[in-house]
């Protein structure tokens, strides 16, 4: 985000479907069904695709001859994997999303929500509705996972072998898609023909999958022209119920949880994912490709003062801390302007004059819906009034979407509704309105905030980044690291409060980086990729550590955030302009002087408590963190992070 401040002013196959839950005993890549490729003489394209042993599948829509011949023969491979009626072409277009509305809304997929224009709503089958386990698979294990001490499981990535990789494809993937049609989407994440853009191709058998790749991504034919012969990310989605379904299919949503399965193969570029169709467990331009898959490609590859200077900032949270909230902050002081990149994921690379550039390379936002309100993003609630796709939220009886966090705004607050579902609800009934992962899907330029640069080829560059999290006790509401691999050692220390149990239950679990679910190789090698980015010649954002979430001995929050957040993002600006009078220095960091931080009009806030430091927590914390870290990264632990961890050690024993 940008912060402003103005003055005032393929042996042959056999014919019959191959049972999902048959395993090949071979497991040699060649033996692998799933990942073996075609012949050259097996296959012939006619506006229909002649397949070797085993027949003909038409092309619904497009010309597949028109396409780059890596991407044909991919998708004939697939085609004669999975065995689909027919083969669409996405183009992208409006014309094309207003067809595949249409049968939704015919198969009560979606339901229009009348109040707006062009908002539809998708319940899921009850059992999809979370994102499911991702797997890497890699020769050696430590390539994905960290040589932990003895008995320590680690936490920040799922290794799988190849070859169980391979059975575990081979038990699914042959004939998945029969009955169905196979849908291929071309899309870009970052501007198409950007210089830090990537192109992947997805496969499903899901419309749903579709629509919303189109909302998240840039679909488009252009891709295909833009690829050549280069290579591209091949992502694989079937949701795991073949024509005719042999289970129950609940809310018209064909899905096979019980069989959900989602690996990454980051040196092949390929992301496989079955049985599940919800977020992105179909979505594999969102998470399994913009973080795991490009993790992995990487390490092989805004704010204006009183002067109307400008700079960009990243913000790296675990979830529910508030990454949308201040992607789209309106700021409380006067003059202040904050402008949106994105709300998700940045990609960052180093450009000719050694600053850091990051892209947003999606297209779309993709949100919590429960929480979301007028009063804590008024930016995001105008943006969903229209050309949006809703997933288990509520819809009130007359046509508005509805979830946790809307009661004092909705009109009627005696509305009947139908609740994620699908049931009779009102408010003040038990359970809930929407599920508490329901999402929205929205395009990105019904932002009204969103800076002129965010879909820059070439990025903006990053003055600071921020690393946060929900935090009730003993970490100060801003601090500044001493230097940038002081600054990867305290993200490497990130930890956040979650809740469990409907509310009812709290822990602070480790989230290193904010990336624990996202990382696709070894945690210690990433901590030494990001070290290594210190290098002769480049300018290094600063990086800061924030917390909008401390609270007094009552458990009341000390500081309101939202839209006052603004007052910690003009300390770090100050910060990033060279003033060295703003701030103190403490065992952690460095933190703002008392009457540094403008504070005007917020009277009720503690700045001691706020900024405090006590000992004996962070004496805790201290030893808690050393053995965290010393159990995940065991051998794999980078002497910069050791050497980090001891200085701080010793910094705490001197309070």
């Amino acid at each position: 985000f940008s912060i402003t401040k103005e003055i005032m002013q393929d042996e042959s196959e056999q014919q019959h479907t191959p049972s999902l839950t048959t395993v090949r005993s071979d497991t040699s890549e060649e033996g692998i069904r799933s990942l073996r490729p075609l012949p050259d003489d097996s296959f012939s394209i006619i506006n229909e695709v002649i397949i070797s042993g085993v027949g003909s599948m038409p092309i619904i829509k497009g010309d597949l001859r028109q396409l780059p011949i890596k991407v044909q023969r991919f998708v004939i491979e697939k085609a004669s994997l999975m065995r689909p009626r027919g083969i669409y072409i996405c183009d992208g277009s409006v014309r094309e999303a207003d067809e595949i509305v249409a049968k939704l809304v015919e198969r009560r997929t979606l339901s229009v929500l009348t109040a707006y224009e062009n908002n539809y709503i998708c319940r899921t089958d009850p059992q999809d509705v979370t994102e499911s386990i991702a797997w890497i698979a890699t020769p050696g294990k430590f390539q994905t996972v960290c040589r932990t001490n003895d008995g320590v499981v680690p936490i920040m990535c799922n290794w799988i072998s190849p070859a169980e990789c391979g059975k575990e494809l081979d038990s699914r993937f042959p004939g998945c898609m029969t009955g169905r049609v196979m849908y291929v989407i071309p899309f870009s994440l970052g501007v198409i023909c950007g210089p830090f853009s990537k192109i992947g191709i997805e496969l499903t058998d899901s419309n749903y999958t579709v629509l919303c790749m189109r909302i998240m991504t840039r679909v488009s034919p252009k891709v295909f022209e833009a690829l050549g012969d280069g290579d591209f990310v091949r992502c694989i989605h079937s949701v795991g119920l073949p024509r005719p379904a042999r289970r129950r299919v609940t809310r018209n949503w064909p899905c096979n949880t019980d069989l959900a399965f989602l690996v990454h193969r980051p040196a092949e570029r390929e992301i496989w994912s079955f049985g599940s169709g919800f977020g992105s467990n179909s979505l594999l331009g969102r998470k399994s490709m913009a973080l795991r898959v490009a993790s992995a490609i990487a390490r092989n590859e805004a704010v204006t003062d009183p002067r109307r200077r400008e700079h960009f900032m990243t913000a790296a949270f675990p979830a529910a801390c508030g990454k949308t909230s201040l992607a789209m902050l309106r700021p409380t002081l006067a003059g202040w302007k904050v402008r949106c990149i994105g709300d998700d994921i940045a990609w960052l690379r180093f450009g000719d004059d050694g600053r850091l550039y990051a892209i947003n390379p999606e297209a779309g936002f993709f949100g919590i819906a429960p929480g979301l309100s007028k009063r804590t993003n008024p930016v995001a609630m105008a943006m969903l009034r229209k050309n949006c796709i809703f997933t288990n939220v509520a819809e009130t009886a007359n046509g508005e979407f509805f979830w946790q966090g809307l009661e004092n705004e909705i009109k009627d607050k005696t509305v009947g509704m139908l609740n994620w579902e699908g049931r009779k609800w009102h408010i003040g009934d038990d359970g809930r309105a929407a599920h508490h992962n329901a999402r929205y899907a929205a395009p990105a330029s019904q932002c009204q905030l969103m800076h002129y640069k965010w879909d820059s080829p070439k990025g903006v560059p990053i003055d600071a980044i921020l690393f946060g999290a929900r935090r009730p006790r003993g970490v100060p509401l801003v601090y500044e690291t001493f230097s940038w691999s002081h600054g990867v050692f305290t993200a490497a220390c990130l930890k956040s409060e979650v809740c469990f149990e409907g509310g009812t239950k709290k822990e602070i679990f480790h989230d290193p980086m904010a990336m624990r679910n996202y990382l696709s190789y070894n945690f210690g090698e990433y901590l030494q990729h990001w070290l290594g980015l210190e290098k002769s010649g480049r300018k290094l954002p600063k990086i800061f550590h924030v917390n909008w979430f401390r609270q007094g001995d009552d458990g009341e929050l000390l500081w309101p955030g939202h839209g006052e957040n603004i007052r910690v993002l003009e300390w770090i600006m100050r910060r990033i302009e060279g003033d060295q009078q703003c701030g103190r220095e403490t065992a952690i960091g460095v933190v703002p002087f008392e009457g540094h931080l403008q504070l005007d009009g917020l009277d009720q806030v503690r700045f001691d408590d706020l900024m405090s430091v006590p000992p004996e927590y962070w004496r805790e914390d201290a030893d808690e963190v050393r053995c965290f870290l010393e159990e995940q990264l065991g051998q794999d632990m980078p002497i910069g992070i050791r050497e980090q961890m001891e200085r701080q050690e010793k910094r705490i024993g001197t309070l």
